[in-house]
């Protein structure tokens, strides 16, 4: 019980983080990783509780899901670094593109 307040608390905290911080694009990233870190611990915990050897596959899947969404952000954090000069939320703009 204490371990999925844990993985919940966590997803919680870095959804917040990414709700109230939002000022660099790096902390918007590393808050989305955070939560996937925390939902890929959650769903490789799980099958070992319910004692199900049928859901051992969903968190690899989740795992290259997640290796993906950070290897394009990463390539929007150099595109739009190198086309904005910085990292900053405040000056991406989708109407001036």
């Amino acid at each position: 019980m204490s371990l999925h307040l844990n993985f919940c608390s966590a997803f919680i905290l870095s959804s917040l983080g990414l709700a109230f911080h939002r000022t660099h694009f790096i902390s918007a990233l590393l808050c989305l990783e955070s939560m996937m870190l925390s939902m890929y611990i959650a769903l490789s915990t799980w099958p070992i509780h319910t004692q199900t050897p049928s859901l051992t596959l969903v968190p690899i899947l989740m795992l290259s899901f997640s290796a993906c969404e950070a290897a394009t952000g990463l390539a929007m954090l150099v595109a739009s670094t190198r086309t904005h000069g910085s990292d900053h939320l405040h000056n991406l703009n989708l109407l001036q593109c």
